[in-house]
């Protein structure tokens, strides 16, 4: 009796030990230590490196696509087009524009966080070209992002846009110029600035430089109203320096107020 007792307490201590090491691999993603990606961008460089470029100048380009009437997700990386725009490689989206949209119209554009963890994440920061009919450059910028967080992930990204003025303007061009793939983009992560969909991306607080790279996530199309929204109100940068709240009191007021008249 004894003996099967003792018996059938190491078969429970077995069965206990092993449910204690199933819930070390179910534990939520949010609660694991953070994947080690850091090499992750210098792997997407060298990707972009060894790829064959199919062409070097604008006119080489298919633009077949017509712009996207609303925000519409495209994926850069291997397997899409590669150009060689002066020296510099870069993945391309090459689109017509509308003929029967009225001037001057709005271009939104928004990168995704490319990573899990937002230390090891980065972003593909778009360069816009205009082109006119014969396939010459009558415009071009190095788009800056702007930091917007929503409640879902359509909402929330790094948003930027383009503008369209000019009645020449027939096809535009997304890639990532030299600067804009050596620049960064500034990222504010506080309790305020959360995602029901993105917890595992956030952080408590603090701010970031996200660096930005050869690939990624990006959604272009006509402006619509959620996206114009991300573009009025979202952070581009770390606010300047105040002087106190004292300090700035006494400027704001009348002489009378600070303490010295009546």
């Amino acid at each position: 009796m004894l003996r099967f007792s003792l018996k059938t307490l190491l078969v429970a201590l077995s069965l206990l030990l092993g449910a204690c090491h199933s819930v070390k691999v179910l534990v939520p993603p949010n609660l694991r230590a953070p994947t080690d990606t850091s090499n992750a961008l210098e792997q997407a460089k060298q990707r972009l490196e060894q790829a064959t470029p199919c062409c070097g100048s604008f006119a080489d380009f298919s633009y077949q696509t017509p712009l996207p009437w609303q925000p519409k997700k495209f994926e850069l990386g291997p397997g899409s087009m590669v150009a060689n725009l002066n020296g510099v490689r870069s993945y391309f989206l090459a689109f017509h524009l509308p003929t029967d949209a009225k001037l001057p119209y709005s271009v939104a554009l928004k990168s995704d966080l490319n990573g899990r963890w937002l230390h090891a994440s980065y972003l593909f920061a778009p360069t816009t070209v205009l082109l006119d009919g014969a396939f010459q450059p009558i415009d071009s910028h190095d788009v800056q992002l702007c930091e917007y967080m929503g409640w879902s992930s359509a909402t929330t990204g790094a948003f930027g846009s383009v503008k369209i003025t000019s009645d020449k303007a027939r096809y535009l061009v997304i890639y990532s110029s030299a600067d804009q793939q050596a620049g960064n983009t500034y990222w504010e992560q506080s309790p305020a600035t959360f995602s029901a969909e993105a917890p595992v991306k956030m952080a408590s607080n603090g701010s970031f430089r996200i660096p930005h790279g050869p690939d990624g996530t990006i959604w272009v199309g006509l402006m619509n109203e959620s996206y114009q929204k991300a573009v009025d109100n979202g952070i581009c940068d770390k606010a300047p320096q105040g002087k106190g709240v004292l300090n700035t009191l006494r400027t704001a007021l009348p002489t009378h107020w600070s303490g010295g008249g009546t």
